[in-house]
């Protein structure tokens, strides 16, 4: 789920969190089913530089009090801080940091077994690669999730077009993949989380990150992360910050919040090998194809009482200006197929803050609910036909696969 927004609330309050802001911030996750991750002031430091805990403990008591079940960070972007606060902290000193706040944690009897995230590097670029690396031979340990951050691009860029671009869409892969060669040099099995991720740093891009382009990168991210092993995805932001929320500032869902409530409806955490035939084109010499559609496949969620278990989800993102057919082999090819298909809404295109589900535009009811996510239901062994830059979720029902069974 987006935790980011909390991460964001409070570190904008430099360390000191009322009480009140707390219990607001808590109850609002409580409410929404959502698991707090609450993310301490690294930058309050000691003459020598080392971590002043004083306020995070009077935090961490306070909150046993009210028994509140956090989970732990420590700051955000380590790497960054020279450039965003004037001052740094090395990686060795980091990796102390963050075993004295375990020790913290353990000295306060409610939080002995509560959940530490980090480091939260910036994009791992070398310097960012430096620090996980010494962070991981210091502090590896002492986590229980390794994280990091990803965005796709400069918030200057302007133009629409670039969300489509395979290049970039295919530069989350090659970064999960130096992530993973680090954490697993020093822990093996260890779990990765991408700890927040946009479509673009410095907040985002104005009309673009909050249109229904930016689902393609969104969805995509969700896949590819899926696909390579990542744990948990959190998104950066959920509410008011930048251009790259969910939600606009009268809590109307933006396109993302709904491919993203989908996602979480239909889309277990069990990821399925995709085998496509007909795609593996021959390019000319020089010249690389890039996967313009993109296909996906998990078990179905188990907390979805519509879909038996045995089901399998299928997500499919189409980035080519035309319509493409896919047909369903094998043991998929004579099951009916549940489909929940994403067009933009209005004559703004790729540009719109509208999205529609099946030809119906959504929008949230009067009384604050979900409108019904209907699917429309295609007969057994029709050939599923995706519009133009479109996003697709497929159910195939009853197919009892053995992998989802279990």
């Amino acid at each position: 789920g987006p935790f980011q927004v909390f991460r964001q609330t409070v570190q904008l309050l430099g360390g000191f969190l009322p009480a009140r802001s707390l219990d607001k911030l808590y109850n609002f996750a409580e409410c929404a089913g959502l698991q707090l991750i609450l993310g301490l002031n690294a930058l309050h430091r000691n003459p020598d530089n080392s971590w002043n805990s004083s306020s995070s403990l009077s935090l961490l008591k306070y909150s046993a009090g009210k028994k509140y079940n956090i989970s732990w960070e420590l700051g955000n972007e380590p790497n960054a801080y020279r450039g965003m606060a004037g001052r740094s902290v090395n990686s060795s000193q980091l990796g102390t940091d963050y075993s004295v706040l375990r020790t913290l944690l353990q000295s306060v009897r409610y939080y002995q077994r509560a959940q530490l995230y980090g480091p939260n590097a910036g994009r791992p670029r070398k310097n960012a690669i430096v620090l996980l690396d010494t962070f991981m031979k210091n502090a590896g340990s002492v986590v229980d999730a390794v994280t990091w951050q990803h965005y796709y691009m400069d918030g200057r860029v302007r133009k629409v077009e670039d969300f489509l671009k395979t290049r970039l869409l295919d530069t989350l892969s090659e970064q999960i993949n130096k992530v993973f060669k680090v954490v697993h040099s020093h822990a093996p099995g260890k779990k990765v989380w991408l700890g927040g991720v946009g479509p673009a740093w410095a907040a985002g891009t104005n009309n673009l990150s909050d249109t229904y382009a930016a689902g393609f990168l969104w969805l995509n991210t969700l896949g590819m992360a899926a696909a390579q092993g990542v744990d948990v995805v959190l998104r950066h932001s959920l509410f008011d910050y930048g251009y790259t929320h969910l939600v606009d500032q009268h809590f109307n869902p933006l396109p993302d919040y709904w491919l993203s409530l989908v996602f979480k409806r239909l889309v277990g955490p069990r990821v399925l090998a995709v085998r496509v035939a007909g795609l593996q084109r021959k390019p000319r010499p020089g010249r690389v194809i890039r996967d313009k559609l993109r296909i996906y496949a998990h078990c179905t969620s188990s907390s979805n009482h519509n879909y038996v278990k045995g089901s399998i989800t299928i997500y499919i993102i189409n980035l080519h200006r035309s319509r493409k057919k896919i047909k369903l082999a094998g043991t998929l090819r004579n099951k009916t197929v549940h489909q929940y298909l994403f067009q933009p809404y209005g004559a703004d295109g790729l540009h719109a803050k509208y999205i529609q589900l099946n030809g119906q535009k959504l929008v949230m009811l009067d009384d604050g609910a979900f409108p019904e996510l209907s699917p429309v239901a295609l007969r057994a062994g029709r050939t599923v036909v995706m519009p133009p830059m479109s996003i697709g979720f497929y159910v195939i029902k009853n197919i009892n696969a053995y992998a989802c069974r279990r």
